[in-house]
């Protein structure tokens, strides 16, 4: 028989024989197959499998038990002390003292019947000791176990026991490798403050090249949240090397919120060189507040810029911060029928390299959509617009280094019409719908004057149809009267399968202002966009937009993207053509990138991913990357590798490795 001394106290009422709960009045809980109390020596014995829970919720198990009056001692067989859903010590003996209890000749595991045929991991160990002050499980002389396996040994271990969501200590390290810094050890460090503050400091230790530490801080307040993170290290170069993100969000009420981000480096190449960022171009500081209305939205943020991309000589690398950029619009209730009235205003300001630049907007859009006889739908708009700009030292389009102000006034207005004819039935239903819309406004050739600030150009696609606005950004107008018709196909039925096709055109009765040669806007028709779109709801989900060339129908551009398959088993597909021209009549290099992913689940638990970008025009990889994935209810790991080809300054493309291996107890990790 298995001796234990019990770790509960417990005040015991008179009970009855038979099948029995006992509630004891801390509360506690005793319930087994029969329990028997003995009144003259205020014992209590139970036949049978037994099950005894304290206040906190732990609880332990054994079978055929006896238990003294004031608690202290407890003989049974088959004992387990439950931590947690399939989380157990099992030991010999058990002995409490005071906030101490102690199992000897243990074993603990988070695994049981994890697996039929056996523990997918357990740990035996000399004793465990468990603190119920600090939660902690401290093992002595531990040995890990893999299917009953001795795979590792260590001389201490401690843990938190599983019913402690945030505990201060290591992190299960993981091992990387790259091509130019060695192999990499991350060890993290996890610091808790409360239940919604804690932070990691992570040390990484690199074969070839000196230390690096990185921060994660993290704060959740009622109404606010704050992230910070970053990195530094001290390179074998003897540089200072660093970056630091943060993003902090605070709500001021039910109508107003408040943003400060933060995104800064020490150079151009640390966050590419050590993995922590992606491509953006950029890195963008400054803050933000936003009001909210029943009716209304305004926001007014700034923007101080660190430029991360290289120029080549071949393309225009911007400069210039956003000092403010104020933004406003107010949306009537219907003044009468649909009809509603909409104003806008923008203010925005841009400095840098010794010139600057400041924008005021106004905007007034009275729009009104009537429903009339057949289905027809008419939509009539008219608005103003109004600019002012002052300029500092600023290259105007017919002027350098101008300083002063300047002003523009635009008045407009369209007339949009459709028809959408349905066709139901009880397999699918169908919907045609011709579109058009006529567009007048002033010509404004004379009135181009400010360079185009805050659009990198403006491109035809199905999505810029029938917009207020074709050209992206504010400062590059629209130049006199316009029409956009096209001509949109759909079909659906009730499995949820869905198809669409869109085709459609735009006419300029002027030529267009400021576009490039391949924005696909003319003087007179432009060309021809498209959107062909495919959902069976099952496995797969297609789209893809292009353009054609209005004279001869050849495809200038096309973006495509394709899900095929299932969630486990699945491609993920995405490519992007474009024919590039310098000018009307000479060609450049076409864009021609492919982008895959693939996934698939080998078993239940074992899964292979990879990602790729592929750069057809130059006949080489981007990027590519991938990885060996376990998931177990008990563990995971991960072995994945990347390969970056890019080339920037002193970063040069790496090859990296990473294995990851953690425990997993009541679905948190460690």
């Amino acid at each position: 028989m298995k001796k234990i001394y019990a770790f509960l106290v417990y005040c015991i009422a008179p009970v009855t024989a038979g099948a029995a709960s006992v509630d004891i009045d801390t509360p506690k809980t005793i319930t087994a197959d029969k329990i028997e109390y003995d009144v003259k020596s205020g014992t209590l014995k139970t036949i049978g499998d037994t099950e005894i829970v304290n206040e906190t919720g732990q609880r332990m198990t054994l079978t055929d038990s006896y238990l003294s009056q004031d608690g202290n001692e407890l003989f049974g067989n088959d004992i387990k002390l439950w931590l947690g859903d399939h989380v157990y010590v099992e030991s010999d003996n058990i002995v409490r003292h005071g906030i101490l209890t102690t199992a000897y000749d243990a074993s603990f595991t988070a695994c049981d019947n994890c697996d039929a045929y056996g523990d997918a991991w357990k740990i035996t160990t000399q004793k465990i000791v468990h603190d119920m002050d600090s939660r902690m499980l401290r093992f002595y002389n531990p040995v890990l176990r893999t299917y009953d396996i001795p795979v590792f040994w260590l001389p201490f271990f401690e843990m938190p026991d599983p019913g402690v969501r945030h505990k201060t200590g290591f992190l299960m390290p993981d091992f990387g490798s790259t091509n130019n810094m060695g192999t990499q050890i991350n060890i993290p460090l996890y610091v808790n403050f409360s239940d919604t503050h804690d932070l990691t400091f992570t040390s990484s230790i690199l074969t070839e090249e000196n230390p690096l530490f990185q921060l994660e801080h993290r704060l959740n307040l009622n109404h606010s949240q704050f992230r910070t993170d970053g990195a530094y290290t001290h390179n074998q170069d003897g540089d200072d090397r660093w970056y630091i993100f943060n993003n902090d969000v605070i709500e001021l009420g039910e109508y107003a919120r408040a943003t400060v981000f933060l995104e800064r480096a020490s150079d151009k190449t640390f966050l590419q060189k050590y993995g922590f960022y992606g491509d953006q171009p950029y890195l963008d500081s400054g803050a933000k507040i936003e009001l909210f209305g029943q009716s209304g939205y305004v926001v007014a943020d700034a923007h101080i810029f660190q430029e991360l991309r290289a120029s080549t000589g071949m393309q225009f690398v911007p400069s210039g911060n956003i000092l403010p950029n104020i933004r406003a619009t107010y949306q009537t209730e219907p003044l009468f029928k649909e009809t509603f009235l909409k104003l806008n205003a923008d203010v925005l300001g841009i400095s840098g390299d010794g010139t600057s630049s400041q924008r005021l907007i106004g905007d007034m859009r009275i729009v009104s959509p009537w429903t009339l006889w057949g289905g027809n739908r008419i939509t009539a708009s008219l608005s103003a617009r109004y600019d002012v700009y002052h300029f500092h030292n600023t290259n105007l389009i017919d002027e350098a280094d101008f300083s002063g102000l300047k002003d523009r006034f635009l008045p407009s207005g369209y007339v949009e019409w459709g028809l959408p004819l349905f066709r139901p039935s009880d397999g699918w239903t169908q919907v045609i719908e011709p579109r058009a819309r006529l567009t007048v406004m002033r010509s404004t050739d004379e009135d181009q004057f400010t360079l185009n600030n805050d659009s990198a150009g403006t491109f035809l696609s199905d999505a810029t149809l029938f917009s207020n606005n074709r050209f992206a950004g504010l400062d590059l107008w629209e130049n006199g009267t316009y029409a956009d018709y096209g001509v949109r196909y759909a079909a659906f039925n009730p499995d949820g399968q869905t198809f669409e096709i869109f085709v459609g055109q735009t006419y300029d009765f002027a030529d267009p202002a400021n576009t490039d040669p391949n924005s696909g806007f003319h003087h007179g028709a432009s060309d021809y966009v498209g959107r062909l779109e495919y959902d069976n709801m099952k496995w797969i989900d297609l789209t893809t937009r292009f353009r054609l060339d209005q004279e001869d129908l050849s495809l200038r551009h096309m973006e495509t993207s394709a899900i095929i398959g299932t969630s486990k088993n699945f491609v993920n597909l995405g490519h992007i053509w474009s024919r590039q021209f310098i000018d009307a009549h000479t060609t450049d290099d076409d864009i021609n990138e492919l982008m895959a992913g693939i996934g698939v689940q080998l078993t239940d638990r074992w899964s292979l991913r990879f990602n790729a970008i592929f750069n057809m025009t130059d006949g080489q990889f981007q990027r590519h990357g991938g990885g060996l994935f376990y998931t177990h209810p008990c563990y995971y790991l991960s072995v994945e590798y990347r390969r970056d080809n890019a080339v920037k300054y002193d970063y040069v493309g790496t090859t990296t490795f990473q294995f990851r291996f953690g425990m997993s107890i009541n679905g948190q990790q460690y």
